[in-house]
């Protein structure tokens, strides 16, 4: 490899061809001298220059190409020959390789140092060099550095380790295996955590064993044929909840704690006995995220500016409505957040109680123990409160309690699983709560989904089939011109799914008095009416559609928000 370097010290190539000053090298400089660093890190800290502006200058001094990895195509293979720990410790990824030669980029180019180890350690293929930005580098460490060999391997492993005498091992609850079985659980919990998955599925099948990954609402699949290795990740998950390892024909609940990589994860566990043994599911909190505000939901800011307008109200009752997953817990935590004051008391009564916050009274449900949503929702009224949240209102006890608390000055925020913003009102009705109540006490309804949002190094303009049209023309018959829709394609930075991340879509339906009328009379037509005819309603799918005309989701995410709607 032709050794790469600078003829004369950054700072004064930078100075000599006008990219700074010698005022701002000389603070460069001294900031350096304080606190360390290169010089290069301290210029982009400062903000003096960007970070790819640097990299630019860089990279023409040494007539290295300077990449976009996000769209770029990375041979999966030729990022193994540089193990994870190699690659980050020198800020470098092999890009693509094959006997004789290898790509390799890097985030320092000008490092001597770090080009000699690199061609050691892939000698004797010849090195060619390239650049690209750091922080590029780590986001694609996640996602090409993926656990699954390791996981792989201590299957293996798992399986070939004292097989007869695993029956009896796992009753006590003890094994020879049992340092295999938690690393085999350890590289999974990382690789979850590493991709940003939300659960993880353990689902025995006749001869192989699944573990999926649930990834910005998808999953994604990784197959074993080591189904046997199942009843020994079972125990020791039983284990690390508490749970009964003797019992394998009930379903069981419970939850544990975990440290991965200084991230502090709470683990909420369901097992279920199926034909081929039990299938466990894991819902995954990462505690050390901290609790999302309302300003960190997205949601539309006159939208959030109503919300905190009724979160402002001394007494009544705010849903938020959705299915599972959609989004509610975080939404209502956000909302405590802003009533969390020394001046107000807070009671929860939730199940499972996801996130602990302090000066908030957190009280867990127990059903097995009586501690039911009604019972707890009684003792909270003799207990002085000004906020209670109740993590879903599941029967007509519950509801009614709710809503007379609402009545006697309390502000009531909680859950409920509806389609959307309007039926939430029937809903409760439906469930034996009278219509007086229900128009005295709700004061609004957030309903709300989460799509995926398209990757923004790889989407591209989308052309509309003839469904899509005619769909949009039923959506949205008042649009003059078509806009212009965009679709994912696929990049390293998405993990060639085309998205990344996902984005909050709500719908806002503030009860008014001509709403609380027809409900105190029943009157459902009434009130469908009264709601399509507000102009300040607006419907999921047309809130998922204004997204989808910013370019921040596919038009294919506004088709499956409506179908689930239907």
């Amino acid at each position: 490899m032709a050794k790469h370097r600078l003829t004369k010290r950054l700072g004064e190539l930078l100075i000599e061809h006008n990219v700074i000053t010698s005022e701002q090298l000389e603070s460069v400089l001294q900031k350096q001298q304080r606190e360390g660093g290169r010089i290069g890190a301290v210029m982009v800290q400062m903000g003096i220059l960007s970070e790819l502006e640097l990299l630019g200058f860089v990279a023409e001094q040494l007539d290295l190409p300077l990449l976009d990895l996000n769209k770029i195509d990375i041979n999966p293979q030729a990022v193994k020959l540089l193990s994870e720990v190699y690659a980050r410790r020198h800020r470098a990824l092999v890009i693509d390789a094959d006997d004789e030669h290898a790509t390799v980029v890097l985030s320092d180019p000008a490092d001597l140092d770090t080009q000699d180890a690199i061609a050691n350690l892939l000698a004797p293929r010849q090195v060619t060099l390239a650049v690209a930005p750091q922080s590029q580098l780590f986001n694609l460490y996640d996602q090409l550095y993926r656990r699954t060999d390791d996981i792989a391997h201590l299957a293996e492993q798992l399986q070939g380790e004292n097989a007869p005498r695993r029956v009896v091992a796992e009753s006590l609850g003890l094994d020879d295996n049992d340092a295999t079985v938690a690393k085999l659980l350890l590289s999974l919990f990382e690789d979850a955590l590493q991709v940003g998955a939300s659960d993880i599925h353990i689902e025995p099948d006749k001869a192989l064993l699944r573990f999926r990954m649930r990834i910005d609402g998808l999953l994604q699949e990784t197959v074993l044929k080591e189904l046997n290795i199942a009843p020994a990740l079972v125990s020791r998950l039983k284990i690390m909840a508490g749970l009964d390892i003797a019992e394998r024909r009930l379903p069981q609940d419970g939850r544990f704690a975990l440290t991965i990589k200084d991230s502090a994860l709470d683990v909420r566990i369901a097992t279920m006995p199926v034909q081929y043994g039990e299938a466990v599911v894991m819902r995954l909190l990462d505690q050390s995220q901290g609790i999302r505000t309302l300003d960190d939901a997205g949601m539309p800011p006159a939208l959030l500016t109503v919300f905190r307008r009724k979160l402002a109200s001394p007494n009544g009752i705010i849903l938020v409505t959705g299915p599972t997953g959609s989004g509610k817990t975080t939404t209502l935590y956000g909302a405590l957040t802003e009533l969390n004051t020394p001046e107000r008391k807070i009671i929860t009564a939730e199940d499972p109680v996801e996130y602990q916050m302090s000066r908030v009274n957190q009280v867990q449900v127990n059903v097995k123990a009586g501690l039911t949503f009604a019972s707890i929702l009684r003792t909270s009224l003799r207990q002085d409160p000004d906020v209670l949240l109740i993590g879903e209102m599941r029967d007509q006890e519950t509801a009614e309690i709710a809503m007379r608390g609402a009545l006697t000055g309390h502000l009531v925020l909680s859950t409920l699983h509806t389609n959307d913003a309007p039926s939430s009102a029937v809903r409760l009705m439906n469930m034996g709560v009278p219509g007086y109540l229900v128009a005295s006490t709700l004061k609004g309804v957030l309903a709300q989904r989460l799509v995926r949002r398209l990757c923004e190094y790889c989407k591209q303009p989308h052309q509309l089939s003839q469904s899509e049209e005619q769909f949009l023309r039923y959506l949205a018959p008042d649009i003059q011109v078509q806009p212009q829709f965009y679709h994912g394609v696929g990049c390293a930075s998405c993990n060639h799914t085309g998205a990344k991340g996902r984005k909050g879509v709500y719908e806002w339906l503030e009860i008014n008095r001509a709403m609380a009328d027809t409900l105190r009379e029943q009157d459902i037509e009434g009130f469908n009416r009264l709601v399509a005819a507000d102009q300040r309603y607006i419907t999921l799918a047309h809130a998922a559609l204004k997204l989808a005309q910013a370019g921040e989701i596919a038009l294919s995410e506004v088709l499956r928000l409506s179908e689930w709607l239907d």
